[in-house]
């Protein structure tokens, strides 16, 4: 039996806020679209009140701005990119190109493209997001994308220095101190003085979003993103303490953010409210994840470990972390979920920050139909062809051509009997 001890917003009650954020998001492109830096400018000092001279840093300015940070900040960067670099690597030397003799004299194939340009977006607002530089930024590198500009906005006025270092570390080619929808609408438009890319990645708020999402077709985008949601799966061998550490620490990314808690234990289904709200005390983001918990957060009450299965599946949450007897068993059964975190000893964070897999995960149940952002992502597999014998062509040729009729395509049947005619009697030797 399902039980739903504590119910939350869900995506089709906030459905009001998302039309409201599309008709601004829209404007804004337009304005973009027509009016190129001077509408990027108004932008960024109406929103942000920020107008540089010039929005991209110079070699020079970022020198000065990595030479301000503390060795230690750049050797915990360094090794959180190495950690997600050899990562990368490996998934890199996963996917090849083949080439393979279907028939005799012919020859099919694809090979594994890099996307030649690419805007990556490291959010800032409430949080310096350092770590997206790395998930965007190096894993484009690395998928071999040969020119990669990354966006970040000034916080407060202020450049946040540590998201700066980390996108020269990552290898970006360009690099520019501005947000929002004016940042993601330059890279994707181009403008007067910034030349558009093919592909846009990277998470943000609501409005950045949106607009990734009106953008593409025009560009492509990694995928359609909505607020961090996490999902703690927990049975009688885990306990209040580390689920509500858990479920807050996600919660703190903004005030609508999910946090799903499914257990089969009752003391730790009705025991969980008093241990957040004892948290809650004492947290210093408690005014961001107290919101997020009051309003989106969920208790799941089941009897058996098969409704636990099924329930995360159906939830299809962006982070399912597993404290059960045993989690590989989740591994193994579990279909719908951005990223799994086998056991208490793992925890979001760790991937969110530096374990080595990416941290751009499907939302909104989009773990349905896809996983997260990855080398894959900026690589096209395109597919070639090539028949190589007369014989062979004339063959094909032949089934073609009664395929078309079929089908009434006489453009492509007169394709397939031309090549039977000129390749169907050839001499022997």
């Amino acid at each position: 039996m399902i039980r739903q001890i504590k119910k939350g917003i869900t995506y089709a009650e906030s459905g009001e806020a998302d039309a409201q954020v599309r008709a601004t998001v829209e404007q804004m492109l337009a304005d973009v679209k027509h009016g190129g830096d001077a509408a990027v400018r108004a932008l960024s000092r109406r929103l942000d009140d920020w107008s540089p001279e010039s929005f991209r840093l110079s070699p020079e300015q970022i020198e000065a701005i990595v030479a301000m940070l503390p060795q230690q900040v750049i050797d915990d960067i360094r090794f959180a990119q190495t950690q997600i670099r050899n990562f990368a690597q490996i998934q890199r030397a996963s996917i090849q190109d083949v080439e393979v003799e279907t028939l005799p004299g012919v020859f099919l194939g694809h090979k594994n493209i890099p996307v030649n340009s690419v805007g990556c977006y490291v959010p800032g607002g409430r949080y310096p997001m350092v770590a997206s530089a790395h998930m965007s930024v190096l894993t484009a590198k690395v998928a071999g994308v040969k020119r990669v500009i990354a966006c970040t906005p000034p916080i407060k006025g202020e450049i946040p220095a540590a998201t700066v270092a980390a996108m020269q570390m990552a290898g970006a080619d360009e690099i520019y101190l501005l947000g929002g929808v004016q940042a993601v609408a330059m890279m994707a438009l181009g403008t007067e003085t910034v030349q558009g890319v093919d592909m846009l990645v990277g998470p943000g708020n609501a409005y950045v979003a949106e607009a990734k999402r009106q953008l593409y077709g025009k560009v492509g985008i990694d995928l359609f993103a909505g607020p961090t949601e996490t999902l703690i799966i927990a049975d009688d061998t885990s306990d209040v303490e580390v689920c509500a550490t858990d479920l807050l620490g996600q919660a703190e990314h903004g005030p609508t953010s999910p946090a799903v808690l499914l257990t089969n234990s009752p003391a730790i289904a009705h025991g969980i409210q008093a241990e957040i709200e004892r948290q809650l005390e004492t947290l210093p983001t408690a005014d961001v994840a107290g919101v997020a918990w009051r309003d989106y957060g969920q208790v799941i009450l089941v009897d058996t470990v098969d409704e636990l299965i099924s329930e995360a599946d159906r939830i299809a949450s962006e982070h399912v972390q597993v404290m059960t007897e045993n989690p590989r068993l989740f591994l193994e059964r579990m279909t719908n979920y951005g990223g799994l975190f086998l056991g208490e000893r793992t925890n979001v964070a760790y991937g969110d920050k530096v374990i080595g897999t990416n941290h751009t995960l499907p939302t909104r149940e989009a773990a349905r139909y896809t996983g997260g952002l990855w080398v894959g992502k900026f690589l096209k597999t395109c597919t070639y062809q090539e028949i190589r014998t007369a014989e062979a062509s004339a063959m094909i040729g032949e089934y073609c051509s009664r395929l078309c009729a079929i089908e009434n395509f006489a453009g492509h049947q007169a394709q397939a009997d031309l090549r039977v005619e000129r390749y169907g009697h050839q001499p022997t030797n």
